[in-house]
């Protein structure tokens, strides 16, 4: 018979959430790695923090990414904005992640390598006699959302309507906002589908196009009118969301480490591990998207009903210090066998398809900015302000050179 732990009131672990996370898990992990909570948000689920039992959640097939699986999906609202590979699971999930995987090449990916370096030169260019900026207002979110939309074929004079957009739609202290931006974005969206189905050329080669060729195939290689939307959806929120807050977190923390940043200085080939320990540090998705259990399950050491929400926490994975050593020290030489297991894409079957592109975009990102302000450092206030929001995310990040 289930017995439903008690509840743990997670704003009580720490003084603020948002800001600081990490207390509250380091607060529960002595309990065990996995708990009923009560999120600062008002919202219950039941919380994963523990590396192995995240990583085997990610994997296990009982927890399922279909709100219909929810014991109250009818509330749920279904599918907030079309139909995406997050919401899925196989055979639906299969057949959305092939179709997109044979157009998000690593081919096309890696020829994007001179556009974003072009892109990020021209973004510091724009600033640089300035002598000061907001890295993520000038850089940080402006690099990526143009790579992400030049590759799905938004056109540029949208693409501020969309940063908007986005920003509200990961927020979570505005529910009526972000709902009201997805539905926004929506209406767009499919607006600009329908354009491109009318208007084909041979020389068209954005996602978008590609997207909408695959809704008028056949049989099995079909997408929904619905799966259109949700796919271009997710492909625009998540393919730079993510990216902005990688590169943003990554200059935070160098900044905030002047021994490790002098280390990276002296030594690029510390690059990568300088991304990877961010992803591992401070993950850009802190938490996975909401899983949902098929059956009653046990999972660490906890018993879960059928039809429960469970969270898989990401931040709290890559901090456990039974995986990782010193795991509240960022340190870009740690040992790589560490590092690689971080979880901050995922694992399993929804390991996050744009992985590659995230990790070049802040790589190059990352190594042009050190070339081009040598003397980068903070400009004012160093504690940093942290939105509300599923992604982790600053609000901004004043520099100087």
């Amino acid at each position: 018979m289930h017995t439903q732990r008690e509840t743990v009131q997670l704003a009580d672990l720490t003084d603020d959430f948002t800001a600081d996370p990490y207390s509250a898990f380091d607060s529960l992990r002595s309990r065990g790695p996995v708990h009923h909570a009560r999120f600062p948000t008002g919202d219950e689920s039941w919380l994963v923090i523990g590396h192995e039992e995240v990583r085997a959640a990610f994997a296990d097939p009982r927890l399922r990414n279909d709100v219909r699986h929810s014991a109250d999906f009818e509330d749920d609202g279904l599918y907030s904005v079309g139909r995406n590979m997050l919401q899925v699971d196989p055979p639906d999930h299969t057949r959305l992640r092939t179709l997109v995987a044979r157009e998000f090449t690593a081919r096309r990916i890696q020829a994007l390598r001179p556009r974003v370096e072009e892109a990020a030169s021209a973004l510091l260019d724009a600033v640089a006699d300035d002598g000061r900026t907001d890295l993520v207002a000038a850089y940080a979110y402006p690099l990526p959302l143009t790579i992400i939309c030049e590759l799905l074929g938004v056109p540029d004079p949208d693409r501020d309507a969309f940063r908007a957009w986005s920003t509200k739609v990961v927020a979570l202290d505005d529910a009526e906002q972000s709902a009201r931006a997805s539905q926004e974005m929506a209406a767009y969206l499919a607006g600009l589908a329908e354009q491109k189905r009318r208007v084909r050329d041979a020389a068209d080669s954005d996602l978008l196009h590609a997207l909408v060729r695959t809704q008028d195939g056949d049989g099995g290689d079909r997408l929904t009118p619905e799966e259109l939307l949700g796919m271009a959806f997710l492909l625009l929120v998540a393919g730079h969301e993510t990216t902005v807050n990688l590169i943003a977190n990554a200059v935070h923390l160098l900044l905030r480490h002047p021994a490790q940043l002098a280390a990276l200085r002296s030594d690029p080939e510390l690059l990568k591990g300088a991304v990877e320990e961010t992803l591992r540090f401070e993950p850009p998705a802190p938490a996975g998207t909401y899983r949902y259990t098929a059956e009653p399950i046990t999972l660490g050491g906890a018993h879960i009903p059928a039809g429960a929400r469970v969270v898989l926490s990401i931040a709290a994975a890559n901090r456990d210090p039974a995986r990782f050593t010193n795991p509240d020290r960022f340190d870009i030489r740690r040992d790589p066998t560490q590092t690689r297991a971080h979880l901050a894409f995922g694992h399993g079957l929804h390991h996050c398809l744009g992985a590659p592109l995230a990790r070049l975009e802040a790589t190059l990102a990352l190594r042009i900015l050190l070339n081009r302000f040598p003397h980068l450092a903070f400009d004012g206030d160093t504690t940093p302000q942290w939105r509300p929001s599923l992604m982790r995310s600053l609000r901004e990040l004043p520099v100087r050179w």
